[in-house]
């Protein structure tokens, strides 16, 4: 059998394609990560790399090997953090990934009962799309995710956290900014600003615009959801944002208002997803039921689903 070093080695080479830098990160000298990858092709009965003085190249068998090696080294990671802590529930590291659209609002309100309950736990965040981050998760790199559900894949466990609505952002000087809130037919006509292509939560915006003939910006799509306000701002249109970010941003721009849609919002749903195999399950599932009471007692704005 292969041993857990040997595949630390072939990942550590997958990732940086360089044999010396691969020896830094691993902390052993280039002589000895070649003979021991070496060996790991002679043990294993297959060439994992293709070597050549001017690069390094994974073959097809190699890339297949690194990548389940990630996981296989992730598993054990988790094992040593479960075993270090005496099965204490959340000691050690948990490494959660977050879309941008998510973390930033809805950690500050996560956190702090977080840290009350388990004063132990070391949280290391990291942002990322959501394809980097089911990326990470599946090659051991992230523990956990807090992204919008449904996700795909069979090895997967998700948790739904809370839906949440999108709220109608408009210029402060708009005609709709007098109203209280905005009824769908009033959608008809306006320009609708959107974040570009790739972002799941645009899906039900382009829909209700479709049948209540509003006009999605083609000629301006936004990176991020403070360049959609600040678009907003300038009057170029006005756009559907989550509430938890309304909630943060909006009150600081004297430039925008927010207001509700009277009846059926765009919304989507939050989730927390981990290996269906993680040897930290169980405390996930803790760690999500958290989360949803916590929601419960102190954001209004959405709807925890228990």
């Amino acid at each position: 059998m292969p041993s857990i070093k040997r595949l630390r080695y072939l990942v550590a080479i997958a990732d940086t394609l360089h044999f010396r830098r691969a020896a830094s990160i691993c902390n052993v000298s280039q002589p000895t990560l070649s003979g021991q990858l070496h060996e790991l092709e002679e043990r294993l009965g297959v060439q994992l790399v293709e070597r050549s003085r001017s690069r390094v190249v994974l073959t097809p068998i190699g890339r297949e090997i690194a990548t389940r090696a990630r996981k296989v080294i992730a598993d054990v990671n988790d094992i040593v953090e479960l075993a270090k802590y005496g099965g204490a529930p959340f000691g050690g590291i948990i490494r959660l990934g977050v879309l941008s659209s998510v973390g930033p609002y809805l950690l500050p309100h996560l956190l702090p009962d977080l840290h009350g309950a388990y004063p132990y736990l070391k949280l290391y965040v990291r942002e990322r799309g959501s394809r980097l981050l089911l990326e990470g998760l599946d090659e051991g790199a992230l523990d956990a995710l807090l992204i919008p559900l449904p996700v795909s894949g069979t090895d997967l466990t998700s948790v739904g956290l809370y839906r949440e609505p999108f709220g109608v952002v408009l210029p402060h000087d708009h005609p709709l900014a007098q109203k209280s809130a905005i009824e769908r037919q009033d959608l008809a006509g306006e320009t609708v600003l959107v974040l570009e292509a790739g972002h799941r939560m645009d899906d039900q915006v382009r829909e209700l615009c479709a049948q209540h003939d509003a006009r999605i910006s083609s000629d301006f799509e936004g990176t991020s959801l403070d360049t959609l306000r600040l678009m907003i701002g300038m009057g170029m249109g006005i756009a559907f944002l989550p509430a938890l970010y309304i909630r943060s941003e909006t009150p600081k721009d004297a430039n925008v208002v927010a207001r509700q849609l009277r009846t059926r919002p765009p919304s989507r749903v939050i989730g927390l997803v981990w290996r269906r195999q993680s040897a930290r399950s169980a405390e996930f599932a803790v760690l999500a039921d958290l989360f949803q009471r916590t929601l419960g007692e102190k954001v209004p704005e959405v709807t925890p689903l228990r």
